[in-house]
């Protein structure tokens, strides 16, 4: 292995503490997409539920690509897809079911 500067074996640590960092961040982004999918499908799963874990997922696709450890198309992208399962969830959810019809109003007075 050829000699190395200083600022060179610097830049080397720092690198691999860069990727390091950038390795959890991509590892959390992953498990919370795969969270948020898994919920979308699983029928049995709240509506509320379902909501908050496909939030956390786009919050940090989000931060994942502003902090530059994703590139921004494939955090859109990722963020496409499950935003396309949302909707489709919302689609084929039944109308929630309404409660006591109002009474009609009274008749005015002459």
């Amino acid at each position: 292995m050829a000699k190395r500067t200083a600022s060179a074996k610097k830049q080397a640590r720092a690198g691999a503490r860069r990727s390091a960092r950038n390795r959890a961040t991509r590892s959390e982004v992953k498990t919370l997409i795969v969270k948020a999918r898994r919920s979308l499908t699983d029928t049995s799963a709240e509506e509320s539920e379902r909501l908050a874990t496909a939030t956390d997922a786009l919050r940090a696709l989000d931060r994942a690509s502003a902090k530059g450890v994703l590139h921004r198309n494939n955090a859109a992208r990722r963020k496409s897809r499950i935003a396309r399962q949302l909707a489709k969830i919302a689609k084929a959810a039944p109308a929630p079911a309404k409660g006591k019809k109002a009474s009609a109003p009274a008749p005015k007075k002459k």
